[in-house]
């Protein structure tokens, strides 16, 4: 039987992911909603609008699969902070609206986590290894 991971929180071994690798994930995600947003707008002249495709692709992602496009080609995940679970929709839709704010994201404690991050109850971590094709 599979153990569960130690919640983040809980850990005492706890190591976040490199900022590097949290801002390649961004860049990626940044470039796809350029391109999404570029179906409905023009992202140069309409600035909010890969803004918002940046908010829906974290509350969908995020919420559902605890990365996004951007976080599954840097392998890291953002999961809760209590009990290492995704982090659900309605949070993961707070936290892409905090992100979209910026200043909340440069702000970081020692376990790298963002205001963003902190009230959304979430954290960055790096993804398990995927298994290898058979």
């Amino acid at each position: 039987m599979p153990q569960r991971p130690v919640p983040p929180a809980t850990d005492p071994d706890f190591t976040p992911p490199s900022l590097g690798r949290r801002f390649g994930a961004l860049v990626v995600d940044w470039v796809l909603c350029l391109l999404v947003s570029n179906f409905f707008a023009d992202p140069v002249r309409d600035g909010w609008a890969p803004v918002l495709v940046l908010v829906l692709e974290y509350g969908f992602f995020l919420g559902l699969f605890a990365q996004t496009p951007g976080m599954y080609v840097t392998r890291i995940r953002c999961v809760s902070w209590a009990d290492g679970g995704r982090v659900g929709i309605p949070r993961a839709l707070l936290r892409g609206l905090l992100l979209a704010l910026v200043v909340p994201a440069l702000i970081m404690d020692d376990k790298r986590r963002g205001v963003h991050d902190r009230l959304a109850g979430a954290v960055v971590v790096p993804a398990p290894a995927r298994p290898a094709n058979r």
